[in-house]
This record gives C-alpha cells, sequence and structure tokens, in this order.
C-alpha cells in the first residue's frame, strides 16, 4: 500500500500530532508499506536524517507569538507529492491547514483519504482569543466531513465531532512504548537531585501553553513534602516560573531521558481541559504511576478513577491539590494505581495501533472499490 501522510506537524517538532506521524509512518514500514510524509519546512535542515521514510517539506513560518509552532504556506507540493508517489490512500494527521490542503489534493486525484482528529482546535480558539470556535468547526467540519473516514481517539473526541455534524467517524486511540516507558526505569540518584529532601516527586510533562493550564499546580507547590516538577518549553515558561514556586523547570526532555524522569515520579499530573487523547497520561501509566487528570476530554478513556489515578473537575485547582495530598498520604494506594496503570495499558502497543490502523484503511479501500464497481 502506497500511503502519503500530511501532517501539520512532524519531528523534530515535540508534539502528540508529530510523535503519532512519525509512528504511523514507522509502523507501516515495517509492515511492508511504502509511506511518503508532507510536513511543514522547520529550520534544521538535517532534521529528517533519521526519518523513517522520505518526507516532502512545504514552506513554512512560525505562528506568531509561538514560535515552536510553525503554519505551512500555501504550495503546490502537496498535490505534485501525492501524484509522483502514485498513493492508494492519503493520511491527513491533526487536519487543518496542510491537512486541508491534502484533502484538497486527495479530491481532486480521486484517491481516499482517512482524517486524523487530533487537536480541540476550537478549544485553543477559545482560550487564545475568546471568540472563532464556530470557525474553528466550521473549518473541521469541511475537511473532515470530505474525507472516507475520521478517526477520534478518544470516545469523547468522537461524540463531540458527531454533535458539530462531522459524519463517518470511527474510534482509534493511540499507542504507547511499553518497552520505553516503564517502572524499572525508576533513578534514585535522579530522585535525590530533584528531591533532595526526600519530597514526594509530582510531574508535568507537555507544553508550557495558556491551553494546557499548567498554572493550576500552583496549589500543589504548596503542599508539606512536595515537589512539583516541570519538563517542557513553550510560551507559557517564563509566567509559570513565578507562578509555580519552588518547582523545577527541567526544559524539553525525549527518549530515554524522559522515560528515566516519568518512571522517577511518584505521581503525574495532567492539567490540560482540551485534550483528545492525552498520550503523557498513557506514558505515565506504562511507568507504572498514578494520575492525576481532569474529568473531560481523552483522560476519561485512559483513566480508571480510583483504580488507575484520579479525575478532578476540569479548571479545578483545589481538586488538583486535594487529589495529590491524598496520594501523597497514601503510598499503598500510589503503588496499587501504578501497577493497575501499567496493567491497563500494556497491551496498548503501537504494533496494535498500527495494525488497527491499517485495518481501517483497508475498510476504506474496499468502500471505494466497491462504490466503483
Amino acid at each position: 500500500m502506497r500511503v502519503v501522510i500530511v501532517t501539520e506537524s512532524f519531528p523534530p517538532d515535540v508534539n502528540g500530532v508529530a510523535h503519532c506521524a512519525l509512528q504511523t509512518a514507522r509502523h507501516l514500514v515495517r509492515r511492508g508499506h511504502v509511506p511518503l510524509v508532507i510536513a511543514p519546512a522547520v529550520a534544521d535542515p538535517a532534521a529528517d536524517a533519521d526519518a523513517p521514510c522520505a518526507v516532502v517539506r512545504v514552506p513554512s513560518l512560525p505562528l506568531p507569538g509561538y514560535p515552536q509552532v510553525r503554519v505551512a504556506l500555501p504550495s503546490r507540493r502537496v498535490a505534485a507529492a501525492i501524484a509522483a508517489h502514485h498513493a492508494d490512500l492519503v493520511h491527513l494527521a491533526g487536519p487543518f491547514v496542510l491537512g486541508a490542503r491534502g484533502m484538497t489534493a486527495a479530491a481532486r486525484l480521486g484517491i481516499p483519504a482517512v482524517a486524523v482528529y487530533q487537536t480541540d482546535l476550537a478549544g485553543y480558539a477559545r482560550t487564545y482569543v475568546g471568540t472563532g470556535e464556530g470557525a474553528a468547526w466550521r473549518r473541521l467540519r469541511a475537511v473532515h466531513g470530505a474525507a472516507d473516514r475520521t478517526l477520534a481517539p478518544s470516545t469523547a473526541a468522537l461524540r463531540d465531532l458527531e454533535a458539530h455534524g462531522v459524519g463517518r467517524v470511527r474510534l482509534w486511540g493511540r499507542g504507547v512504548e511499553t518497552l520505553r516507558f516503564r517502572p524499572g526505569l525508576r533513578d534514585a540518584a535522579l530522585r535525590r537531585a530533584l528531591a533532595p529532601d526526600g519530597e514526594l516527586l509530582v510531574g508535568y510533562v507537555g507544553r508550557l501553553a495558556p491551553e494546557k493550564r499548567v498554572d493550576l499546580l500552583a496549589g500543589v507547590c504548596g503542599l508539606p513534602g512536595v515537589r512539583v516538577v516541570v519538563v517542557g518549553d513553550g510560551p507559557s515558561g517564563p509566567a509559570l516560573r513565578t507562578a509555580l514556586p519552588g518547582a523545577r523547570f527541567l526544559g524539553r526532555r525525549t527518549g530515554a531521558d524522559l522515560a528515566r524522569f516519568f518512571a522517577s515520579l511518584d505521581v503525574f499530573a495532567h492539567t490540560g481541559p482540551y485534550e483528545t487523547f492525552c498520550q503523557t497520561v498513557q506514558e505515565a501509566m506504562a511507568s507504572g504511576v498514578p494520575v492525576v487528570a481532569p474529568a473531560v476530554g481523552g483522560p476519561l478513556d485512559l483513566v480508571d478513577h480510583g483504580l488507575t489515578g484520579l479525575l478532578v473537575p476540569p479548571g479545578d485547582p483545589d481538586a488538583l491539590r486535594d487529589a495529590v495530598a491524598a496520594l501523597a498520604a497514601a503510598p499503598d494506594l500510589r503503588a496499587a494505581q501504578g501497577r493497575a496503570g501499567r496493567a491497563a495499558v500494556r497491551d496498548r502497543t503501537w504494533e496494535a495501533l498500527g495494525d488497527e490502523l491499517i485495518g481501517h484503511y483497508r475498510e476504506v479501500l474496499r468502500e471505494r472499490m466497491a462504490v466503483a464497481a
């Protein structure tokens, strides 16, 4: 199968869309398929040296106020690359700007398209400009409505899409690297460096941006015997260093370094209310760490309240603080939730989810063939 992955983001970017697109390309290659990635250009000319397949970069500009995010510019390269690859199917990863062009090109070429919904753009519009939700949904509805199938990462996202008039939606979650993220990587030396007085380590991993609401951890910073550690970067970094007194900021971490950090935590706290999935929750669970997360969006599918972690009302700093305090006071409960979390995600490998994705591809191709006949 020849597949073109049109993605709004790709490594070296560090975010859910980029990671999922990379894992998809890797799995397709492992299964003997021939993927091609089309993504916005990045500053590093050697960025694609380790990519699992060919990558076509489209001219892009940094997003004003958030230079870590790049937005593709209009380009004929998208349609030309899809045609030159002789694609059987186009995979649209988090389509909005570049993905919309990919959808248009696929339609003109008569190639079926699968659109993967990954970002709550309406929620982001509400956060950044206080309006624009309707326009964001119109854009999403246009792109996803033209696709042969839309894949939603969680039941909450699926319901949201259907409620806003998007049809042909199916559920497809995300895999987690259970060999990379595992409890055995817990590092006593790292714990001593981060919590020299033996404090309980509570960690957040992700972008430091307004929609992530990392500021909600301020109350957790005030808990006795607790040390908050933040991994990630983004435009909110300077303000958060003031808002979270006593917290340690480690910047961006990846690979084995990130896995060691996850396993060394006592509690993982996620704060963002706009997660369509929330991969870092799965990575914490794979690492054997109990999770505190908002009871909204993707975490509702991932966290079994009381068994693998605790769900709290979104945007409620007191509830977040109280949940962490409850786990801080109950080491046996933390251990039990960590074990249950690891067991819950053990079979959610990228290999299993990748095969499920290929199954969606094949169904779409069969449906196209049936219509043509």
